[in-house]
Formats: structure tokens, sequence, C-alpha cells
């Protein structure tokens, strides 16, 4: 039996893009699969990630507004610093 070895949340999200594109090692991909199915949190990255490559890949995509970008990195360093 395969013990699988925790993964953090950070390390998620850092090669969450990475695993939708089927572009990750197969131990990082079972370990990846394993966190998502006990944290809900990483989960729904996942899955907005996803619904995100939808949208754009359906031509449904819009402008965002001039300083979201920076807002969003603002406020997922501030998340990250508070775990």
């Amino acid at each position: 039996m395969l013990h699988s070895i925790e993964i953090s949340c950070e390390h998620v999200w850092r090669e969450v893009s990475s695993y939708i594109d089927d572009d990750v090692e197969p131990t990082l991909r079972a370990r990846m699969e394993n966190h998502f199915k006990i944290c809900a949190h990483c989960k729904a990255v996942l899955d907005g990630e996803r619904n995100l490559l939808r949208l754009v890949g359906d031509n449904r995509a819009f402008d965002l507004p001039k300083e979201f970008s920076k807002h969003l990195s603002q406020r997922i360093a501030e998340y990250i610093s508070k775990k």
C-alpha cells in the first residue's frame, strides 16, 4: 500500500495549473489528489481554476477592473501570511 506524504496548501496552489494541464509527476499528482479530498479550500481553488479555463476556452472572457490582478495578488499574499 502506498502511503501518501502530506502536501501544503501553498504547494498545491503553486502546482494547480500544472495539475490541470496533467504536467506533474505521478507522485505529486497522487499527493495533490489526496489533498483535494481532505482540503475543501484547495478543492475550491482547483474548481475555480477549472471554471476560469472553461470560461476563457468558451470565449466568454470579460475584462477585469484595472487593479484586479494587483488586489488579487495582495489578498493571496495576506492569506498565506496568516497561515
